[in-house]
């Protein structure tokens, strides 16, 4: 008995040294980097993308240079509130003010509060929050939960299919590791013609954190249970809190994030450069005086 005790204990270090040597490799690999990038590049970072390949060096370095590539031209990093904020007015994305059990960030999916019809401005405000998701992460927890409710929706109310593609590849592309559940709460039944065709764009791994929840079913009730107190829950995803979304509440929200944000990725001078600017542009010239003809 203690033989296979000390068996099992000495094969968890084997495991923890093996893959820290594959986080090494992995850092030597990708050479010499600076700026966010290197901010980015964390050894938790690392092991995520690691993990995402299933340990493979070659492939965790091929994901992770094109996201750094990705990264370089979008800048999620840099996306602010004030720039999206029209897309989150029906409050259709948003991360709640509560977490799970284990302390993980949720965001909230309303797919039936689709209010605008703009493929690249969707990603952009669905980057935001994944972004801002991340920033409110406890000390020690890397991943968060997506809550989808599907009150309201419909075939018409369905995203494009071109725009939940990109939203899968930007999910497992470029965010691995991030996501620990989706629960898609309710869903109608017609929904099942759509997610025929979204769930091929999913990979085995993402695949399996996609949880179906109906809340006539005991066993969908108790993994709510589990994830959640009901206590503070929503009424909307079987929990007892009436809260409803408040777009002027959750800007303000957001609008001091921002500032965590710049604070991370030292973007304070840019970003109050660009502020200054925009309140200079909204200020209306003054009339010139007119010299009185002659």
């Amino acid at each position: 008995m203690f033989r296979k005790r000390h068996s099992h204990h000495d094969n968890q270090e084997n495991d923890h040294a093996n893959q820290e040597q594959k986080i090494s490799e992995l850092k030597s690999s990708i050479g010499p980097i600076s700026g966010r990038s290197l901010q980015y590049c964390t050894d938790a970072c690392l092991r995520r993308y690691l993990e995402a390949r299933n340990w493979n060096v070659d492939k965790s370095k091929k994901m992770l240079e094109e996201t750094l590539k990705w990264r370089s031209t979008y800048r999620p990093e840099e996306i602010r509130w004030h720039e999206v904020a029209s897309e989150g007015e029906t409050g259709k994305v948003y991360r709640a003010t509560f977490q799970d059990s284990m302390g993980r960030t949720v965001l909230v999916l309303r797919p039936g509060k689709q209010n605008t019809s703009s493929h690249d401005n969707q990603l952009r405000h669905l980057v935001y929050l994944i972004e801002n998701a991340i920033l409110n992460l406890p000390e020690g927890q890397e991943q968060m939960v997506w809550l989808i409710d599907f009150t309201g929706w419909s075939l018409t109310k369905a995203v494009p299919i071109r725009t939940a593609r990109e939203t899968a590849n930007i999910l497992q592309s470029h965010y691995p590791e991030r996501l620990f559940s989706a629960f898609l709460y309710n869903p109608p039944r017609i929904f099942e013609t759509f997610w025929k065709i979204v769930k091929y764009f999913l990979d085995p791994k993402t695949f399996q954190k996609v949880k179906f929840i109906y809340p006539k079913n005991e066993e969908s009730v108790e993994l709510m249970r589990k994830n959640f107190d009901f206590e503070i829950l929503p009424v909307a995803f079987g929990g007892k809190n009436n809260v409803e979304y408040d777009h002027e509440e959750f800007s303000r929200l957001m609008a001091k994030d921002d500032i965590k944000s710049d604070a991370l990725w030292g973007l304070e001078d840019k970003n109050n450069s660009a502020i200054n600017e925009q309140s200079t542009s909204e200020v209306a010239p003054e009339p010139q005086q007119v010299a009185p003809a002659s």
